[in-house]
Parts: C-alpha cells; structure tokens; sequence
C-alpha cells in the first residue's frame, strides 16, 4: 500500500477529508519552501502538491504562471527540488505529490527511465502528476513509476466522457484529481454545481479516491467538496499570499495560518510517524 493509499484508507476511516495545499517549488526560493512544507504539514496539510516550474504551464492560470516565472530565475528544476523533498520527508511522513509537466521530467535522467524513478522514490517523492501525459501514452511511465512505489495521478475535467474516465483509472494510482471548472486554475468565488456530479461519474467508474482542485479558494469551497469527494486542493489561494507576501519576515508564518483557515485548523498528529 503507497503512502498516498494509506493516508487517504486513515482518512476515510476518520470520516474526514483531505486537505491538499499545493505550493510552486523555488517560489521565492528554495530554502523557503522547505520551511514552507513544514509550516504546511504542522497546518493540518494531509498531501502536498509540490509545482514543478515551467516555462509554458498551459493548465496554470496567472498566479501560479507568475510563480512559475520566478522560480526559474533561480533555475529550478526538479533536481535543485528534490534535496528539498528529501531533507522534509526526514522530519515528516506527509505524502507529496509532484506536480509538473513532462518536459521537466524527460530532461531529468532522460537516458534512464529507471534511474528517473528511482532519484525520485529516494528523495520521498509519493506520487507525480504530470498534467499533458496522456493515460493512450503513459504505459511506460506508469510501469516505471509504479516499479518504484510511486503513483501517477491524472485529471478528469468536465469534459471527459464515461470512456475517457474509465482510461484514466485504469492509468491512475493513488487517487484521481477532478477539475472543478473548464481552463486553468485560479482563484474563484464560488464552484460550479456540476462538480459534485462530475465526482460521482468517477466513483461509477473507479474505487479510487478522488480530490477536487482548481479555483477552490475559501475555507466554504473545502468544506463542500470534502461533503461528496475525499479531497479538496488548494493551489493559486496560497500561491497568492506567498506572493502578495513576498520580502515580508512573516511571510511562512502567514501561509500557515492561512493554511489553518482553509483546512479547518486540524490537528494533523496523529498521522506523524
């Protein structure tokens, strides 16, 4: 059973949901977002969605495109981010997830697939979602990843027919990310009652758990989803603070309390090793 498996098996058994923070790696830089994903996991944080930046995030809408655009003044990439991973998974058993797109990673390693995955499983990486990999032409990469321990988690968007969805968990492991709207993501003011449908086209199909992310903004928007589905992701909410806060001594400190809000405040204990 992957780490993810078990958090969300915990969860469930909790009757609670998970709370998914999602934060661009090297955003301002480095060294704070690893006391960033500490801060997170000590907020009650269940998984961690940890960006890859890229130079063309066509899924990413102008909050976390901007971060994007500082972290690669800095050059980071995904070997500059996993040492990050590594020395936070030492001091904290939160799954995380990566969350990139497959440029970054067929440069890393390109000439071993094996060795890719294995770097990536090292440094405690729990899970990559990779969001312009299609499930007609991730045969090999889930086959590599899932050799390592490591799941591969793929969106379903409102518009995906019951076929697709069915593709795409036969692809996926771990859990399966719902969009909550059509286009990037961004920070939105309410969610579209499709969603909740949406979510349970997929339960139809896999026994899977499922998250909802994109444009999930308000402590409200996670409560709701948490009522039908077993996750809720929060992205550009979070990466916004990180930059309205930017130069700012408390910058952490304010991420986290923000953090708290959207998570409800939980006590997440009980799931340290």
């Amino acid at each position: 059973m992957s780490r993810i498996t078990e958090r969300f098996t915990r969860l469930r058994s909790s009757n609670r949901g998970a709370f998914i923070p999602y934060l661009t790696a090297g955003d301002p830089d480095l060294e704070t977002t690893e006391r960033l994903l500490a801060a997170l996991a000590e907020a009650g944080a269940d998984i961690i969605e940890l960006g890859v930046p890229f130079s063309d995030p066509m899924a990413d809408g102008p909050v976390i495109q901007r971060a994007s655009e500082r972290a690669l003044r800095r050059d980071i990439g995904i070997e500059e981010i996993l040492p990050v991973v590594a020395n936070f998974k030492r001091k904290h058993d939160v799954p995380v997830v990566l969350f990139t797109y497959f440029n970054p990673l067929l440069r890393f390693h390109a000439d071993s697939p094996a060795q890719r995955a294995s770097a990536l499983c090292e440094s405690g990486v729990d899970g990559v979602l990779v969001t312009d990999l299609i499930p007609e032409e991730a045969g090999e990469f889930t086959s590599e990843m899932r050799k390592a321990g490591i799941d591969t988690i793929f969106l379903v968007a409102p518009t995906s027919t019951d076929e697709r969805i069915e593709k795409i968990a036969r692809a996926a492991s771990g859990f399966i990310y719902v969009v909550a709207r059509t286009g990037v993501t961004g920070v939105r003011d309410s969610l579209s009652g499709e969603v909740k449908k949406l979510v349970e086209r997929v339960r139809e199909i896999s026994a899977l758990p499922v998250a909802v992310g994109f444009g999930i903004s308000l402590p409200e928007h996670v409560g709701e989803v948490w009522s039908y589905a077993d996750g809720a992701v929060v992205g550009s909410r979070l990466v916004l603070e990180i930059e309205r806060c930017a130069g700012s001594a408390d910058l952490v400190d304010r991420v986290a309390a923000l953090a708290r809000e959207l998570g409800g405040k939980r006590d997440n204990a009980t799931f340290e090793m």
